[in-house]
């Protein structure tokens, strides 16, 4: 796909749209030229802009300077941007082509798995501040989205895991054939087979889809895309976004909604033990050591906390979920402590 990409964004990108490609050094390194060699056969030109990766590079600052960069090099109304990379290039090239010239095109060339499952899917852009996660942001749907299984040769093991924690999440809240695949296909995914990896994304990206396609601003069913990440978010944010990836933080979420939900008699025992057991199971997990209370006070500047209250997807079984609101904090502040238990073990 990525040899290809200008023959797949032909009827995408007008004749005369400047180009030009956000991504990370590394991915350049990695990608850069077989993408930019697809250009050149078609005799069109990519024109880069760097940007350096990692949660911490996801803010405001980076969003100026890349604004800056395409002012002084004369782009307008016309022209396209790529985001080639990680969820980080995906979600900070969405938002600057979101806002530069008041909205510019942008096609999503997902480089991680998680990226390719989840992030480039659906149209949220946004960055962060000190207080969470994607707290500034907008929704601006990508023109296209190309997702190439074989980029992920180059994926660092624990990025790749941390994509394998998202992916389990769409079986959780929609398709339990996605959890069972993740769940009795271990050490294959781990081989990163190809045939099954491609099933995987694709099933993954369906399902994303389909939801996005009933409630893309997040106002109704869209919200059970967030199962783990109202915990994981503020995990993220209280380690000043250098302890979890992504995909790790969203795996302790998911173990402490389970906990959550089994506590308050929305998940039962057989369904928690398999999520929980599941997630453990493409571990290790970095350790937490987190204080439940500073958790507490994290949730409720997250974008999903309504009226001070933090919203939950809980599983009611593999495959169906539902959204709770008024969960006790002693309720919230016991799973995280066994948690943590789980994770010292």
């Amino acid at each position: 796909m990525l040899r290809s990409a200008a023959t797949a964004l032909r009827e995408v990108i007008p004749s005369q749209s400047r180009i030009f490609l956000v991504t990370s050094p590394k991915i350049r390194r990695y990608w850069g030229s077989t993408l930019k060699k697809s250009f050149s056969r078609s005799g069109g030109t990519l024109e880069i802009l760097e940007m350096p990766d990692g949660e911490r590079n996801k803010k405001l600052a980076q969003v100026e300077k890349l604004s800056s960069k395409l002012a002084k090099r004369g782009a307008d109304r016309r022209s396209v941007i790529l985001a080639l990379g990680g969820g980080v290039v995906g979600d900070v090239g969405g938002f600057l082509a979101s806002i530069f010239m008041r909205g510019i095109p942008v096609v999503q060339i997902p480089t991680t798995l998680l990226a390719q499952v989840d992030s480039a899917i659906g149209g949220k852009t946004g960055v962060n501040l000190a207080s969470g996660k994607n707290l500034i942001g907008t929704f601006h749907q990508p023109s296209t989205v190309l997702v190439d299984p074989d980029v992920l040769v180059t994926l660092p093991e624990r990025e790749y895991r941390s994509g394998l924690f998202e992916a389990m999440k769409y079986g959780v809240i929609r398709n339990p054939a996605i959890f069972e695949l993740v769940e009795g296909d271990r050490d294959a995914l781990l081989r990163r087979d190809g045939a099954l990896l491609e099933k995987l994304i694709a099933e993954c990206i369906r399902v994303k889809a389909d939801v996005v396609g009933a409630d893309e601003r997040e106002s109704g069913e869209r919200r059970i895309l967030n199962f783990g990440h109202t915990i994981g978010h503020a995990l993220e944010a209280e380690t000043g976004y250098r302890k979890l990836l992504h995909g790790e933080a969203v795996g302790w979420g998911m173990i402490v909604a389970t906990l959550i939900g089994y506590a308050l008699d929305v998940t039962d025992s057989l369904t928690a033990q398999r999520v929980i057991a599941g997630i453990l199971a493409y571990g290790p997990l970095p350790r937490l050591n987190v204080k439940g209370r500073h958790i507490l006070r994290r949730l409720v500047a997250d974008k999903k906390t309504i009226g001070g209250v933090p919203h939950f997807v809980l599983a009611r079984t593999i495959g169906k979920v539902e959204i709770v609101k008024d969960v006790p904090e002693r309720v919230i502040l016991h799973a995280l402590e066994e948690a943590q238990s789980f994770s010292t073990a």
